[in-house]
């Protein structure tokens, strides 16, 4: 085991590795405490491509550009957050949805679909609603 982490300091410094580990740490704290409170306070037809979802609807357009921006800037930092607990501890599929949640491109609620219909994802979603008395998620049908 020593010998192993004497190549590894040999490309990578010791202050790094822990920066790394603090961060890893951090990462997993959070995102075992806001994974599941965003998605239990989502509607359970958040997913459902039938219904059209607007945000910030009436609200004037430049105040609705800059939240756009920002809410984007979240969904990236979540997006990348998910990538790199794919790696590391973490719930990164979870991150990565709710990153691309945030975000906005075209085709965009067909992936999160995608995403979410996965047998193993809705199940695990699903269980966590049932636990705070939330009714399951709601997909259309030809996902």
């Amino acid at each position: 085991m020593d010998e192993v982490l004497e190549i590894i300091q040999q490309w990578i410094p010791i202050h790094i590795l822990i920066g790394i580990t603090i961060a890893s740490i951090i990462g997993l704290i959070a995102s075992v405490i806001t994974i599941p409170i965003i998605l239990i306070r989502l509607p359970a037809d958040y997913f459902d491509t039938r219904i059209p979802r607007y945000w910030m609807k009436g609200q004037h357009p430049v105040l609705r550009a800059i939240g756009l921006i920002i809410k984007s800037f979240v969904g990236i930092v979540f997006l990348s957050a998910g990538f790199v607990m794919l790696f590391l501890p973490g719930q990164g599929l979870l991150t990565m949805l709710i990153g691309i949640s945030l975000m906005d491109f075209p085709g965009k609620r067909v992936l999160e679909a995608r995403i979410v219909g996965q047998p193993s994802i809705l199940k695990a979603i699903n269980a966590m609603r049932h636990k705070f008395n939330k009714p399951p998620l709601i997909l259309a049908p030809d996902l």
